[in-house]
């Protein structure tokens, strides 16, 4: 991920309960908000779930996602870091 980029989690909210979504999380991209990523508990553990909308054939589709595996993994691991504080 470029490292000029200022990637920083502005609000988690975790929820209670035996559910495989764990945690909603907003996160902010040097200035900008992208809202709704999900902390889900899958058979290999956590994960990140980027925000999805529903689209008109009914199927859901990521509403932003990183382009480079490795802006995939940067991401989660800052994400699911917040979440382990």
């Amino acid at each position: 991920m470029d490292k000029d980029l200022d990637l920083k989690v502005v609000r988690l909210r975790r929820l209670e309960g035996d559910y495989k979504i764990k945690a909603f999380v907003d996160i902010s991209i040097s200035g900008f908000v992208v809202r709704g990523l999900r902390v889900i508990s899958g058979k290999n553990g956590l994960f990140l779930g980027m925000p999805q909308e529903k689209a008109k054939d009914g199927k859901w589709y990521n509403a932003f996602y990183p382009l480079t595996r490795e802006a995939r993994q940067d991401l989660a691991q800052i994400v699911l870091g917040a979440y382990q504080e």
